[in-house]
């Protein structure tokens, strides 16, 4: 039985979710998301609370009920709370600069200047020329921009410089040995 599949999602004040079949809208004060879930996954309303439930025991469809959980929770944690990746960039002369709120320059030492542009639903915050937030309503799309944000210039293992995730530890290699 999932124990993530069976447990109701909490709907906090401020929420409204529209479940019309397999079709999943959750809306809040940060915006709209929407979801269709699978065929053998329903969803319902109860008390406040969001319950998803699973048509049979096929082994599949288990492991669809508490991915649909989790995804419908996600999208609740969204638009009432929102999403937020903190990176950090380290390194000699490295620097992001913000250009509006979705798009940034970054100088990461390459011989030219690396442009980002954040898709929809997603901003940048630059706090300062060392850090960059990421934030927005849709769980997976802030964790794939943070990702190929950090897969332009990967922490290296000699001197760490690179761009890591906030609180990433990077395991250091030593140098070469001298004789």
């Amino acid at each position: 039985m999932s124990r993530v599949g069976m447990n109701p999602i909490p709907v906090p004040d401020g929420v409204d979710v529209a479940i019309d079949g397999a079709h999943v809208t959750v809306s809040g004060s940060r915006g709209t998301l929407e979801h269709d879930l699978p065929d053998t996954i329903s969803a319902r309303m109860e008390d406040g609370f969001v319950l998803v439930e699973r048509a049979d025991e096929q082994r599949d469809t288990k492991a669809l009920h508490g991915l649909s959980r989790s995804l419908v929770a996600n999208m609740v944690t969204g638009v009432s709370q929102g999403y937020r990746k903190e990176l950090e960039i380290v390194g000699v002369g490295y620097r992001a600069i913000a250009q509006g709120n979705s798009k940034i320059e970054l100088q990461l030492g390459f011989s030219h200047p690396v442009h980002v542009e954040a898709p929809d639903g997603v901003t940048f915050e630059v706090p300062n020329q060392t850090s960059i937030h990421v934030l927005g309503i849709d769980k997976q799309a802030v964790g794939q921009v943070a990702a190929d944000i950090r897969a332009i210039r990967k922490p290296e293992p000699y001197r760490g410089k690179g761009i890591r995730y906030a609180g990433e530890r990077i395991i250091r290699k030593a140098g070469k040995a001298a004789k």
